[in-house]
């Protein structure tokens, strides 16, 4: 063994014991190690909706990473695309620097000339949703093309996908993108049906819901592309990070790959030449003949890569994603097990397609369909005739450190970059009917977490300070919450 080999074993090894010292915290929930020396102590630790979950694993994965000293886009990155392409059972997957970019490099990707009559061009309109959160819709603006936006269901915070037909316009809409809220999937049988007569492209944004399935497969599967976060609260982290799934189409790949890479051509990878054998061979544009195909630009790209050592934490993140999706199903249930009763102040959110849980689990429609969620964190919507509000719950909710969340940008045309934008240009989008659901979300809905940080004191101590919080509230001796806790 050679000295850099060795010292790089031996600075591996103090990066591992170094981690296991230094990053307790950062272990699942109920993680011995944790427990023994980061206390949970009510009202005081920090309950968060969301966070990273690693060890000593991916810690030594970046440092390994650093050493090598690649940085760009390598080996790791390389192998995070197969693994997570495989995972899914997809064509392809695409790593970029975060989730709106993968939204971003998504819809760039179909505006390429090179789809004949089934390029998005601008003026086309997509279908999406309200409620939800933002950069999965600004893509289509920063495209020239129009959302057409249709309500949200307030159980499942999901599309009503009956306004489908109202927001169809033959020959002007060319795609549907929304995102599976909260890991909740979207009514897919009903939206890939839609999409399959009218030849739109489906675009899924999976980014909160890694691990759900709908009808037993995978979401982020069923469209032509898809989109996953990395971001520290997601299903997975690489810190930053994102990647655009080809679904079906192997040649969407190119196109990907090319808006992502500065727009370039060529499909080499970084540090590598002449994968085509013919880097001198071609003629393009009105270039002369024989031009490098390293600096041939078909489109107007940017450049969205992550780092490799990113990629190397991710793959160490990867092995864990089983049992991360377990936490958070396994999580959902604690906390709706532990908020039963408490129907007359809050709307519990329901998987798509259920119409009423109880212990024993969900009730389903006649459709045959069924929803399994990974779920994203635990959503109520404060009901119009509560003894308080969603202000008032969600500073109750912060007076005891527990993280909670709105539903991100809630009803997006009522933001300001949107009212502007209307102002400017009423064309710029559409709205189908009075979107009263998703202006319900947006004032009464919050959520709390459950990803797998949360240790069992936690998801005892939510349900008991909500109860609390309740029972304050209500008419002195109300039957109906006095037992509640039993």
């Amino acid at each position: 063994m050679d000295t850099t080999t060795q010292l790089k074993a031996e600075i591996l090894r103090l990066t591992r014991e170094y981690a296991k010292l230094a990053h307790q915290s950062n272990r699942p929930g109920n993680d011995v190690q944790r427990a023994e020396t980061t206390p949970f102590v009510p009202g005081e630790t920090t309950v968060p909706y969301a966070g990273r979950v690693f060890d000593e694993n991916e810690v030594e994965a970046a440092v390994s990473s650093t050493l090598d000293f690649w940085l760009t886009l390598g080996k790791e990155g390389d192998a995070f695309e197969r693994e997570f392409a495989h995972y899914l059972g997809v064509k392809s997957t695409t790593l970029v620097n975060s989730g709106s970019s993968a939204n971003l490099l998504a819809i760039a990707a179909l505006t390429s000339p090179t789809l004949g009559e089934r390029q998005l061009r601008r003026g086309d309109e997509v279908i999406t949703v309200a409620a939800g959160f933002p950069t999965t819709v600004a893509p289509l603006l920063q495209n020239g093309l129009v959302p057409v936006f249709i309500d949200n269901d307030e159980a499942t915070l999901n599309a009503k996908v009956e306004q489908l037909e109202d927001a169809f316009v033959p020959g002007k809409t060319k795609a549907v993108m929304m995102a599976h809220t909260l890991g909740n999937p979207f009514d897919l049988a009903t939206i890939t049906e839609f999409c399959r007569r009218n030849n739109l492209w489906l675009i899924e944004d999976n980014c909160d819901a890694l691990g759900s399935r709908y009808d037993g497969k995978l979401t982020g599967t069923f469209g032509d592309l898809s989109t996953q976060s990395f971001y520290p609260p997601h299903h997975l982290t690489l810190g930053e990070g994102g990647a655009v799934s080809v679904v079906n189409i192997a040649g969407l790949r190119k196109l990907v790959e090319s808006f992502r890479d500065w727009g370039r051509d060529c499909w080499c990878a970084s540090g590598v030449d002449n994968t085509c054998h013919k880097r001198w061979g071609w003629k393009l544009g009105e270039l002369p003949e024989g031009y490098d195909h390293k600096y041939i630009y078909s489109h107007f790209g940017y450049n969205l890569k992550p780092l490799d050592i990113q990629a190397a934490i991710g793959r160490e993140q990867f092995k864990k994603l089983p049992s991360f999706i377990e936490a958070r199903t396994r999580n959902w249930e604690t906390l709706r097990s532990g908020l039963a009763g408490l129907e007359e102040f809050f709307d519990f959110m329901l998987p798509t397609h259920a119409t009423h849980w109880s212990p024993e689990g969900f009730s389903w429609d006649d459709s045959g369909h069924r929803a399994d969620c990974s779920w994203f964190g635990f959503m109520m919507l404060v009901k119009p005739g509560a003894p308080f509000s969603r202000k008032e719950f969600a500073a109750h909710l912060d007076a005891a450190k527990i993280g909670s969340r709105m539903l991100f940008g809630g009803n997006l045309v009522r933001q300001p970059a949107f009212t502007a934008l209307r102002r400017q240009n009423p064309d710029a989008f559409r709205v189908i009917g009075d979107l009263s659901g998703a202006d319900r979300i947006m004032k009464s809905a919050i959520f709390v977490g459950v990803y797998p940080g949360l240790s069992d004191e936690m998801l005892d101590y939510i349900p008991a300070t909500i109860r609390n919080f309740c029972e304050t509230r209500s008419p002195v001796n109300r039957p109906a919450v006095a037992g509640m806790a039993a």
